[in-house]
């Protein structure tokens, strides 16, 4: 994403509400899953971590996830602008342009396809299908009640692509995990989406809360991740996983079960704290664990 940044419109105000406007910093969800992917790929290739292909890794991820925020937001500019709580968003502010945010969208997406390019074959191939459910996404809510079934598989597709990255090859090992997270960020968008409820229904989006109600999108979501928890004990058996990445697992499944102490249908004060610090904090101590056992393991920095 360095690239990308230096590459957006150039006066540094544009630049940091540009940076704003995709939620940088909301990398942290899905770029440690990525690397676990790699580095276990790494591990069954031969043992070693190759620091030219992480880097090009983590510039596709997030390259593709800042074009995917940029289009959301311009796709739900006048969306946004009729809800009290995304009224502030810089599109709708003024603060960034459609024009400048559509100019950075696409840098962001030409370094995503270039950094794909230079990793194999088969990444640059596959690479525009991972684009399409980044911008089928923000139309889902306009005709489907399950929105976040498109983001989730919208977000599975990095551990994947990350795994084929390192080895130009198809991994159904990727996939499980993959799925896993998918499932785990789909579920924490339904949560997510329970504070926009009424402003939902008033201007016809659609979502689980605004459909079948908050108290059914808490359940969806718990049944989501548990669903999480179990895909990545597969993952871990399949994969040989070793006493690290199970401690992980077990400090994922307690940090599932405070998120869904704290958030409940009639409370969603600690909405917040649910979204950003336990959500942040999984994926950064499940990819410690996993990078620790790997290491344990054998392999070779």
């Amino acid at each position: 994403m360095t690239s990308a940044s230096a590459a957006l419109p150039r006066q540094p105000g544009r630049t940091k509400a540009f940076l704003r406007l995709v939620m940088i910093e909301h990398s942290v969800f899905a770029l440690p899953f990525a690397y676990i992917a790699a580095l276990s790929a790494m591990f069954q290739l031969d043992g070693n971590i190759h620091w030219v292909r992480l880097l090009l890794v983590t510039i596709c991820m997030v390259g593709l996830r800042t074009f995917a925020m940029a289009a959301n937001r311009i796709i739900d500019r006048e969306i946004d602008a009729r809800n009290p709580r995304t009224a502030h968003r810089e599109l709708v502010t003024g603060a960034v342009s459609v024009k400048s945010a559509w100019t950075g969208a696409l840098i962001a997406l030409a370094v995503f396809l270039g950094a794909a390019a230079l990793l194999n074959p088969l990444c640059l191939a596959l690479a525009p299908i991972a684009v399409i459910p980044m911008v089928v996404y923000p139309y889902g809510k306009r005709f489907t009640n399950f929105p976040q079934a498109i983001l989730g598989l919208a977000q599975a597709m990095g551990p994947v692509g990350a795994w084929i990255a390192v080895t130009g090859e198809w991994s159904w090992q990727a996939v499980i995990l993959g799925l896993a997270v998918g499932v785990w960020i789909g579920g924490f968008d339904l949560i997510y989406a329970c504070q926009d409820v009424e402003t939902d229904r008033e201007v016809g989006v659609m979502s689980v809360p605004a459909r079948f109600g908050i108290p059914a999108a808490i359940r969806g979501a718990r049944g989501c991740h548990l669903v999480t928890t179990g895909l990545f004990v597969w993952y871990g058996l399949d994969t040989g996983a070793g006493a690290f990445f199970w401690l992980g697992l077990v400090i994922v499944a307690a940090a599932f079960l405070y998120e869904h102490s704290i958030v409940k249908p009639h409370d969603l004060s600690r909405l917040d704290r649910a979204f950003f610090q336990v959500n942040g904090f999984i994926g950064i101590a499940l990819f410690v664990c996993a990078l620790l056992d790997l290491l344990v393991r054998g392999l070779t920095v």
